[in-house]
């Protein structure tokens, strides 16, 4: 009996953490770039995008396409960081125990 209260315990300091590790990295930041930094966009743990910087020289009327895809691999760059920062520091928490592959923390 003994046992299943100190596991009990453990479970417990364990979700606490977790819980503080999540708050922490959600209000991290990323920047994610493309066009060798001339598009960079900033998004939160949470994925909330916070900010968009483009280099005046891609505002170009007759190259819209251009500025949309490197705005998009800026998004997506910034998000890959993002979760990658997320499964980072969450491994502190965890022990490096793997979660089966679970989308924490959101």
């Amino acid at each position: 009996m003994m046992n299943m209260q100190n596991l009990m315990k453990q479970a417990q300091m364990m979700q606490k953490k977790m819980s503080e590790a999540q708050e922490k990295l959600a209000q991290s930041e990323v920047t994610g770039v493309s066009g060798g930094g001339m598009v960079k966009v900033t998004v939160t743990g949470k994925m909330a995008t916070k900010k968009v910087e483009i280099d005046k020289s891609l505002l170009n009327p007759d190259e819209v396409d251009i500025l949309e895809d490197l705005v998009v691999a800026a998004c997506n760059d910034a998000q890959n960081k993002a979760e990658n920062m997320m499964s980072e520091g969450l491994k502190d928490v965890t022990g490096g125990l793997n979660l089966g592959g679970l989308k924490l923390p959101f």
